[in-house]
């Protein structure tokens, strides 16, 4: 009898256990805005009279051009990149004309310190990644250190309809006559390309060296440096002991160009 209870109460158990498992990967999807106009300020940064001024000039850009750009904020992501969560907030928004895809959404998540300019497919070609780069640091980042919300917003939104209407020069010329904070290289990026252009070279130089300056001791053994090397023959070439060996990958996207950044 009591095994039968035990069996019975089996696929409880099993729910359960499932439901602890999925639960944590649920709950990295935060929850989406409503869209209510074309400045969502649901974190509260954006003051009044900018909010206005901004509604109104994206009002007329998208009536010129028919492009659309839309500001919202958030206190939170909840957990999740930001990256995803802006790519599903554009996607549920339907940023764009149809069959364009010429939207944009500039997102600010206010306590994560993030932000990001998700572009649409049909205007990726125009507003880069390279210009939403540009904006974030030259426009965005410093006005948010300030503590400048609505300042920086406003200049990234004038910055972006710059380029979407075709005068992409000044941005452009902000990144040349800034090349040091465009072009520097974070440490640890550098010490692993350090570390691994010296085993790329290592490895190579034990492959080849040895036998074109070492001393042939016997068929396939080298004394080079000190040190011995042994070659065999694998799959008609010869190789040594440790071999580096180099491949191709893909990748996918996001589903839309920009960029991301935090302050």
């Amino acid at each position: 009898m009591g095994r039968n209870a035990s069996l019975a109460f089996l696929p409880v158990v099993l729910a359960l256990l499932c439901l602890s498992l999925f639960l944590p990967l649920t709950a990295l999807a935060a929850e989406l805005p409503v869209l209510t106009g074309r400045v969502v300020d649901n974190a509260g940064i954006i003051d009044a009279a900018t909010e206005v001024a901004l509604t109104r000039k994206l009002a007329d850009f998208e009536a010129k051009s028919s492009n659309q750009i839309v500001v919202a904020t958030v206190p939170s992501l909840d957990g999740e990149e930001i990256e995803p969560y802006a790519n599903r907030l554009f996607r549920a928004w339907k940023l764009g004309q149809t069959g364009e895809d010429n939207g944009v959404l500039l997102l600010v998540a206010n306590n994560d310190r993030k932000m990001r300019i998700e572009v649409g497919y049909g205007l990726e070609g125009t507003l880069t990644d390279l210009h939403t780069r540009l904006i974030i640091e030259n426009d965005m980042v410093p006005a948010f250190r300030a503590g400048d919300f609505s300042g920086g917003i406003a200049k990234a939104v004038d910055d972006m309809v710059m380029v979407l209407e075709g005068n992409p020069e000044e941005l452009e010329a902000r990144g040349t006559r800034n090349p040091a904070d465009s072009n520097s290289v974070d440490p640890i990026v550098a010490l692993f390309i350090i570390v691994w252009a010296t085993l790329f070279l290592g490895g190579l130089a034990m492959a080849f060296l040895p036998p074109i300056f070492g001393t042939k001791l016997s068929p396939g053994v080298y004394k080079w440096l000190g040190m011995t090397f042994r070659y065999g023959q694998r799959s008609g070439s010869a190789s040594s002991g440790g071999v580096w060996t180099t491949g191709t990958g893909s990748g996918g996207s996001s589903g839309g160009g920009g960029s991301s950044g935090s302050w």
